[in-house]
């Protein structure tokens, strides 16, 4: 795909009902040939719509209006290249517990969890949120995590972690105020309730620090997983992470995961790991497919304020 095309489909699919500024940006980007120019000097990996805006943020930039933002970014191109070279696009959204919630609570407890691409760690709490489905309370204290869910029965239960790690490339300190930054910085400009829930999140996880592991899914998980305790139900789960993976690493992770004893929790992208027969996913806005050791169950919105059952 094009990076034009990439633009253009990240503001039609992705950013489209849920941040006019990103569906403007994006849209002004995936036309304008000076920009697509300079993406285009970068690895295709770092040229993703999520990297470029919130690097833009995080250096102060606008990114309300996309004339400001172009005149910005064509000014500051040197400085946002090396940002981009750099860092990747690492999204902490605590939300997404609320759709992995259903399954983590109906496996056999206590769980052991093994998050990839975990960034700071943040979805690595499910035990220690609260959730809202609909009129359904489940736990107390902050965040509250809302999701509307469809074709299920709200959980009635929390799952009972009693292990719980994590392996990513680049881990984030959520005790360190620039890796908060980062993190701050990757949340779309409109949503205000996700910057809150990243603060009450984060002093969760601060409160009683993950571990979390500096290593590659494929070549690092069997050493990981093999510190967990052996009377606890493995789950190793990731959430959007897969996109970033050239496919033969992916399919090398598939093979790997699944040699390990537990299960393996997927909540990527349709196009990014494949099933045989899918239904209609409930609306043309971007769904991830929610699967159970390689079965697909949920069509599941991105950061986790929706999950419509199916399995």
């Amino acid at each position: 795909m094009t990076t034009a095309a990439t633009y253009e489909r990240f503001g039609a699919r992705e950013a489209h009902g849920v941040s006019p500024a990103y569906e403007r940006l994006a849209r002004s980007v995936s036309r304008d040939d000076e920009l697509l120019a300079l993406l285009e000097t970068l690895p295709a990996a770092k040229r993703q719509p999520n990297l470029l805006f919130a690097v833009v943020r995080l250096l102060g930039g606008p990114v309300e209006d996309p004339a400001a933002f172009r005149d910005y970014t064509l000014a500051n191109w040197p400085a946002i290249a090396a940002e981009m070279r750099t860092r990747s696009t690492q999204t902490n959204e605590a939300g997404r517990c609320a759709v992995l919630l259903p399954v983590l609570a109906a496996l056999p407890q206590p769980l052991a969890l093994i998050e990839v691409g975990a960034s700071a760690g943040l979805c690595l709490y499910p035990d220690r949120y609260a959730y809202r489905y609909g009129d359904h309370l489940l736990g107390a204290g902050a965040p509250v995590l809302d999701c509307a869910a469809t074709g299920m029965a709200p959980p009635t239960r929390r799952p009972e972690v009693v292990w719980r790690a994590g392996l990513d490339l680049h881990p984030l300190d959520v005790t360190d105020p620039a890796d908060v930054a980062w993190l701050d910085a990757l949340i779309w400009p409109e949503h205000t309730h996700r910057r809150t829930r990243l603060r009450a999140a984060a002093a969760v996880a601060a409160a009683d620090p993950p571990l979390l592991v500096r290593g590659d899914l494929v070549d690092d998980l069997p050493a990981l997983a093999a510190q967990a305790p052996p009377d606890a139900t493995l789950v190793v789960f990731h959430t959007s992470v897969l996109y970033l993976v050239p496919e033969p690493r992916r399919d090398a992770f598939a093979e790997v995961v699944r040699e390990l004893p537990g299960h393996w929790i997927a909540n990527e992208a349709p196009e990014v790991l494949r099933y045989a027969a899918l239904p209609e996913p409930p609306s043309e806005a971007h769904h991830n497919v929610l699967a159970l050791d390689g079965r697909p169950l949920a069509w599941t919105r991105g950061h986790g304020q929706a999950i419509t059952w199916f399995g």
